[in-house]
């Protein structure tokens, strides 16, 4: 079975996704891993810090943020990708919006495929993933990275978020895109305002009832200054670990992180005080 799927199917509660940005660019860490070096090293300090899986991007997609061409992206994730092959214990998914680049990855060793477009960012993108046969996630965001964050707009955010994310759900089953595969998550801080986010959080028990694992992301995000003026990316733990245990209890199965160890860590806190069995 797939090293992905497997340990989706395998969890007794959610799993922890490190994030490794081998990026110049990316709003809290970027430039800190785009030496392959720096970055293969932070994988295993995640994985020792209690990871369950990783996520490898190579371009960002902070608001704002300026397209990367395929060719360079590949650069920066593969030589990482092909040294943690030979010894990651846990499975690793590529954060790409590009077929090729996923195809490349997956070739290399990992065994997901992250998606913030839902592949819908190339034509080719359903075909690719069906081929790969690996879980994808379908995020959802309104616009582009880079005009994102102006004045998104939503009748009922929440109620338009899970039309988008069903219809693209559906057309991933049509292109041959396995049901048991499709991850699917909301979207936190990609074109949505404070009180977007805030909304889809707490109507996460609306997607988590489609039936599909829901994958949730809101390390250190903007939304969390915008609660508290001033705090910088590198200072927004508690809002971080705040979010991460809330999306746990709304029935979230992934959290994306920054901070592996602290949420384990708040995670382990919650179980014992709720008495749930975390592992």
């Amino acid at each position: 079975m797939n090293r992905f799927l497997q340990a989706l199917n395998n969890r007794a509660g959610p799993l922890i996704m490190g994030v490794i940005n081998t990026t110049p660019d990316s709003f809290s860490d970027g430039g800190q891993f785009i030496d392959p070096a720096a970055a293969i090293a932070h994988a295993h300090a995640l994985v020792a810090a209690g990871a369950d899986l990783l996520d490898l991007g190579g371009e960002s997609t902070r608001p704002g943020a300026e397209p990367v061409g395929a060719d360079e992206e590949i650069d920066r994730v593969l030589p990482v990708l092909q040294a943690l092959a030979k010894d990651c214990p846990i499975p690793i998914s590529i954060d790409t919006r590009k077929p090729e680049v996923a195809r490349a990855a997956i070739a290399a060793g990992a065994s997901c495929w992250n998606d913030v477009s839902a592949l819908g960012f190339s034509p080719d993108s359903l075909t690719v993933a069906a081929a790969l046969d690996v879980p994808v996630v379908l995020m959802h965001a309104q616009g582009e990275p880079k005009t994102m964050q102006v004045q998104p707009s939503y009748r009922d955010v929440t109620s338009e978020v899970l039309n988008f994310l069903v219809s693209r759900l559906s057309q991933a089953v049509q292109a041959g895109i396995k049901l048991e595969h499709i991850i699917l998550d909301p979207g936190i801080g990609f074109g949505k305002t404070l009180s977007h986010n805030l909304t889809l959080m707490r109507d996460l028990p609306r997607l988590v009832a489609l039936g599909r694992p829901v994958l949730v992301g809101t390390s250190r995000k903007r939304f969390i200054e915008a609660l508290d003026p001033g705090a910088a990316p590198d200072n927004r733990l508690g809002g971080s670990l705040a979010a991460a245990l809330f999306a746990a209890r709304q029935g979230a199965a992934v959290l994306r992180v920054h901070d592996v160890a602290e949420t384990r860590q708040a995670l382990r806190v919650q179980a014992a005080l709720f008495e749930e069995r975390l592992d």
